[in-house]
């Protein structure tokens, strides 16, 4: 395939690299092999970093770090611009690649790298409002502000859904911010992890810069765990499910380190008497048949008002009937398969708790060739344990209310708080849905979807997702440290609070 080329992926690849110089070669480390989960086919093997491997990319970002955080926020900036370009160049490749790896429809992985370009924008203007606060000091002749520092190497460890872009949201604004990235991409997508290194370099190299950019692919109790408990790296944001988000924050705060949780979601769109089924049908079909639900953000849950539920089924088995399942790359595709047996697995696991706790399958339910399973709508019970869980899948859960505040109890009563949505024509019922006593989700959207988070705001959630927020609006400051300062203008020396200190001449 031509952009694997261009891409700079051969059929071996290696899985260290201090940014701007060429890959630590360890061919003696065991292979990781990336495996086509359309085909089952093995697209190019990864020999995996080392521990050794390890040591000499953070060696290097420290010392990184000691030049980058002096260069002035605006003209780390301009490097996080060139990479901007350099993505826009590669984006029909990368999102191929994305596509290929994962197995998100092409529509979707082109869109992935369109989210690390708007990222790149964002954070360009970023560069230049770093802002800090003055205060008023209550003693005569004193000045007080604060300022923001650069923290130092940040880790990233990334899960395969999102293969590319959750790396762009930190690395960027760390950039800017004078950090350093050292990035473990997901072991099952790590072709896209050296494809987006491979570009790193290129712009690294062009603009005299070295280590700005890391990446280490290994496994997660090699060089993940070393990471985790590494002093020098004082914030390591990570995303994947909530049972390792909870060993991710105990060993890393353990060691007074900070941490980025963006974790496990269960979203819930409501649909209420008003609401105008020609925008909810489309808006539940993408959110849960998209990434066939492997997102996040996928909307697991409807929430339905009962009279408008067998109006909605209706529609929404027809929309489901008309979704093209097959090869992810292939134009008119809408779903492709899972992202290995393991996902495959959990599905038919989950279908028979269902079906065992009295849920009717609506439609779908089987698995097909390979990977590929038919999107599912199911009866549910908000209540059951399988649908308290979130099952990385295309299952949708639909769930009887009567009144609004049955619904919302409904939906936040789930160990996860990350997106929500409300379809309604309704202003009360929309503006209950955004207050205090309304949605407890990081997201809440009214007449759009749970999943298509936009730059610019800050992504993230409550609760079991973990509490982190990622890419826009104040995110920067998690990769800065805070200090407030006090200057003396004057020749005395007076106390705060009045507190009188006299020291006999």
């Amino acid at each position: 395939m031509d952009f694997l080329k261009e891409l700079g992926i051969e059929k071996e690849n290696y899985g260290a690299c201090i940014g701007g110089e060429e890959w630590i070669k360890s061919p003696d480390s065991k292979k990781i092999d990336s495996i086509n989960p359309a085909t089952g086919e093995v697209i190019a093997s990864v020999y995996q970093a080392t521990e050794a491997d390890y040591e000499k990319v953070l060696v290097a970002s420290e010392d990184a770090f000691k030049d980058w955080k002096k260069v002035p926020a605006p003209v780390r900036g301009q490097l996080v611009r060139e990479m901007a370009d350099a993505l826009r160049e590669k984006k029909d490749a990368l999102g191929s690649l994305v596509s290929l790896e994962m197995g998100k429809i092409k529509q979707e992985g082109d869109g992935e790298v369109q989210e690390m370009i708007d990222i790149a924008d964002f954070a360009v203007g970023q560069s230049r409002m770093l802002y800090g606060k003055t205060m008023h000091s209550e003693r005569n002749d004193h000045r007080m502000y604060e300022q923001w520092h650069p923290l130092g190497p940040i880790g990233v460890i990334s899960a395969f859904n999102f293969p590319a872009a959750v790396w762009a949201w930190n690395a960027f604004l760390a950039a800017i911010c004078g950090d350093i990235t050292i990035w473990k991409p997901s072991s099952s997508v790590p072709l896209c992890g050296v494809a987006v290194q491979n570009i790193c370099n290129r712009v690294l190299k062009e603009h005299g810069y070295q280590g700005i950019f890391n990446t280490v692919i290994g496994r997660g109790s090699v060089v993940g765990e070393r990471m985790l408990h590494d002093k020098r790296v004082p914030l390591v944001s990570f995303t994947g499910s909530t049972k390792m988000g909870r060993h991710v924050s105990e060993v890393v705060a353990e060691r007074f380190g900070k941490t980025i949780l963006e974790l496990g979601g269960n979203n819930a769109i409501i649909v209420d008497e008003t609401a105008d089924m020609d925008m909810v049908i489309p808006a539940i079909a993408f959110g849960a048949v998209g990434t066939a639900g492997q997102r996040c953000t996928s909307t697991r849950r409807i929430i339905v008002q009962e009279s408008r539920y067998d109006e909605l089924v209706k529609r929404l088995v027809s929309a489901y009937q008309q979704v093209q399942i097959g090869d992810p790359l292939a134009d008119g595709t809408l779903m492709g398969p899972l992202v290995n047996e393991s996902a495959v697995s959990d599905f038919q696991n989950a279908i028979i708790r269902v079906i065992e706790a009295g849920g009717e399958i609506l439609y779908g339910g089987d698995v097909l060739e390979g990977n590929y399973v038919q999107p599912t709508i199911a009866s549910a019970e908000n209540h059951w344990d399988i649908v308290q869980e979130e099952t990385f899948a295309p299952i949708l859960y639909i769930i009887k209310y009567k009144t609004l505040d049955e619904a919302i109890a409904f939906h936040n009563d789930v160990p996860q708080g990350l997106s929500s949505a409300m379809f309604t024509l309704n202003v009360q019922n929309a503006e209950t849905f955004l207050s205090s006593v309304g949605s407890d989700c990081g997201i809440a959207n009214i007449n759009i979807g749970t999943s298509g988070a936009e730059i610019g705001g800050a992504f993230g959630g409550e609760k079991e997702t973990g509490g982190g927020r990622e890419s826009g609006s104040d995110s920067w400051k998690q990769y800065m440290r805070r200090q407030t300062n006090t200057i003396n203008w004057g020749k005395e020396l007076p106390l705060a609070q009045g507190i009188k200190f006299d020291l006999s001449s």
